[in-house]
């Protein structure tokens, strides 16, 4: 052998010894991860028991309100309005406007509801 194999052969040698010193790395690394996981999920609280869920309301289960909201109005005047001159804005319940509802022969999805194109 020449001394140009010699060299190539050793450094090959020492390229196959860094990966099998990374991957004992890397095997260090995951092994140090799992180790540091099990300890913090050992100084979490226990899952709560039966007798510390949720319980159902004594008068039933809670149901949606539907409820058409009007909105406050804004204060008019002579003099603009800057936005420190306004209060938080909130709404009120509108009593006496019906519940809205689809249109009868409408699909109630997109567009109008009409028999489409080509038709």
């Amino acid at each position: 052998m020449t001394s140009a194999w010699m060299e190539m052969a050793a450094s090959n040698g020492a390229m196959g010894v860094g990966l099998v010193v990374a991957a004992f790395v890397v095997v260090a690394l995951l092994i140090g991860a799992f180790a540091v996981g099990i300890r913090v999920k050992r100084r979490e609280s226990p899952p709560p028991t039966p007798d510390e869920q949720p319980h159902m309301p004594a008068g039933g289960p809670v149901r949606e309100t539907r409820e058409s909201r009007a909105p406050d109005e804004v204060p008019r005047g002579d003099e603009r309005l800057l936005p420190h001159d306004l209060h938080r804005q909130s709404s009120r319940s509108a009593p006496g406007q019906p519940r809205r509802r689809w249109d009868e022969g409408s699909s109630g999805s997109f567009g109008s509801g009409g028999p489409g194109g080509g038709h």
